[in-house]
Parts: C-alpha cells; sequence; structure tokens
C-alpha cells in the first residue's frame, strides 16, 4: 500500500461544526462557529479558540453552551464564524438566531440549533477551552425512541483537508462561502 503523506496537520475526520453560545455583560447573545472540538471525558468538551468576543464572554459568565450546527442552517453558522461580535454586536440576531436562556448554566441556547452541550467554564489557558457538560438538551422533534436521530438532527460536518462543511443528506459538499452573507 502506498501512502501520500501529509506531515502534521489537524486531520481528523469528520469533525463536527460547533456554534458557541454565550451572553455578554449585558445579556446580549452571542454565537461563533468552531471545528476544533471534541468530548474529553464523559462530562467534559476540549474546544481549541484563540481570542473573540466569545471568550471575553465566558469569562465574565463562566458558561457556554454548543450546539452542533445542521444543514437547515448552514448559511447561519458559516455567517457566525466570519462576522466578529466585536465587528458587529448583533451578529446573533443577523445570523437569524433566537435564544432561550439554558435552565442550567448562564448561557443562550439557539433555538434553531435542536441539540447543544450546556456547559461551565472549568478553564481556559494558552487557547483550550475546558468545560463541563451539565446538561445535553435536544428538540423532540430530532428524538427518536428517547435518543438523538441523526437522520433529524442533520449535523454538518467540517472538512480541515478541503476547507469546507458537508452535510449527510445531500450527499453532496455544502461550500460555505464569505460571498454569502446574510
Amino acid at each position: 500500500m502506498s501512502r501520500v503523506k501529509y506531515g502534521a496537520k489537524p486531520i481528523m475526520l469528520p469533525q463536527p461544526v460547533l456554534i458557541i453560545g454565550t451572553y455578554d455583560e449585558n445579556g446580549v447573545p452571542n454565537a461563533m462557529n468552531a471545528a476544533w472540538g471534541i468530548t474529553t471525558d464523559f462530562k467534559e468538551i476540549t474546544i481549541s479558540l484563540s481570542e473573540h468576543k466569545t471568550t471575553d464572554n465566558f469569562k465574565i459568565r463562566k458558561a457556554f453552551t454548543v450546539s452542533m450546527a445542521t444543514e437547515d442552517y448552514v448559511v447561519a453558522c458559516d455567517y457566525v464564524g466570519i462576522e466578529s461580535g466585536r465587528n458587529v454586536p448583533d451578529k446573533f440576531a443577523k445570523a437569524g438566531f433566537h435564544a432561550t436562556k439554558s435552565e442550567f448554566v448562564d448561557a443562550p441556547l439557539i433555538d434553531e440549533l435542536p441539540m447543544a452541550l450546556e456547559c461551565k467554564v472549568k478553564s481556559f489557558e494558552d487557547g483550550i477551552l475546558i468545560g463541563e457538560i451539565v446538561n445535553v438538551s435536544a428538540d423532540e422533534s430530532v428524538v427518536t425512541d428517547g435518543k438523538i436521530d441523526l437522520k433529524k438532527l442533520k449535523p454538518i460536518a467540517f472538512d480541515p483537508c478541503n476547507n469546507v462543511a458537508w452535510g449527510r443528506s445531500q450527499y453532496d459538499i455544502l461550500i460555505m462561502r464569505k460571498e454569502e452573507k446574510l
């Protein structure tokens, strides 16, 4: 067998597209797109992040939510990754998102994204966020026989090799472009 050598690169497939929800100091919801995250224990998630409005927010509120980006909202999920909350204070609303406060943490659930991890900040050092998963919630519309149904959830995944996101139901690549502004 012949293998192509890529060197040291962050290639782990598939990578879920995560939408991190926070409240700012005034209670205004914010969201950002992140793909460099993974559950690292039964009640723990680790996400690699640089400094953003979102990091400012969870440093203050000590909480965040992590929603799975879905095919139905691929453009909105891309938008919150392209625009900065520091430059567009109402980007959550501009994305077409609506917030419901989590019962478990001081962070917003994104109504349009039907599955979320509700987390408390354990630590944030050197760009690595570690969160304690306090609750996982899912809208009944994506639950079958008491379990989250991936066919109904329709999560998208990030392909770091080609810098695109893809979804299961299309059997095709959903290319997210900066030109697709809301």
